[in-house]
């Protein structure tokens, strides 16, 4: 990224930024994160002509983007990074799973976690590539992004593999881990209910009461 060009995003970014938003949005963070005060729609908005800029960068560039942006402190800038990879993912292929990986372990929160697995799910295109070894990974925010990798893929979902992952990180005491289990069944019960239904008639005693009211949700 040209330092003029990223200089120019940062400033545009920063005079957009409303400064009342910014305390609330951290307290909805559990303060854990510094605000410039930029809502979702207010962010894209001004970053859209950057955004689209950066068509045809190739993957390499896009990465190389996003973990300057992932750099900064405050949290608008790491929505960037997702907002830029999501924008052009078709530039992305599974070579670069790595890398998205390596993105959700840091500054992680459920925020960014999520954001990456939409987008992970977008790169593996209807294949699982390094999903087994996300899920078998010591932190918990990559096994999360092995459970929810699937989410919106309807009939190209691979139900047996979504089963099996739900069923191999059932013990896991984890909220965010328990609240994924349970966030994507109640997905894939959008499309099969029945299927959904029949796993938690034979399998749901071993989810946590969180998960599997959460898979039951919209089941009658």
């Amino acid at each position: 990224m040209h330092n003029a060009t990223f200089a120019s995003l940062s400033a545009a970014l920063q005079a957009a930024a409303l400064r009342d938003k910014a305390a609330e949005m951290r307290a909805y963070m559990r303060n854990q994160f510094d605000f410039l005060g930029l809502p979702t729609p207010l962010r894209r908005a001004t970053a859209k002509p950057w955004l689209k800029a950066q068509k045809g960068s190739g993957a390499a560039a896009l990465l190389q983007q996003a973990n300057r942006l992932w750099e900064l402190p405050q949290r608008e800038y790491q929505y960037l990074a997702i907002d830029l990879l999501a924008m052009h993912w078709k530039e992305l292929s599974p070579q670069e799973l790595p890398a998205l990986l390596a993105l959700a372990r840091q500054k992680s929160w459920w925020d960014t976690v999520d954001g990456l697995a939409s987008l992970v799910g977008q790169v593996l295109r209807g294949s699982h590539e390094g999903m087994d070894e996300a899920l078998a990974h010591q932190d918990f925010w990559l096994r999360r992004i092995a459970l929810l990798h699937q989410l919106g893929w309807r009939d190209r979902v691979d139900e047996a593999r979504l089963f099996r992952y739900c069923l191999n990180q059932a013990h896991e005491p984890e909220f965010f881990i328990r609240k994924a289990i349970g966030w994507a069944l109640r997905d894939y019960a959008r499309h099969r209910p029945q299927a959904v239904r029949a796993f938690l008639d034979t399998a749901g005693a071993q989810l946590s009461p969180l998960s599997a009211r959460e898979a039951a949700r919209h089941l009658c």
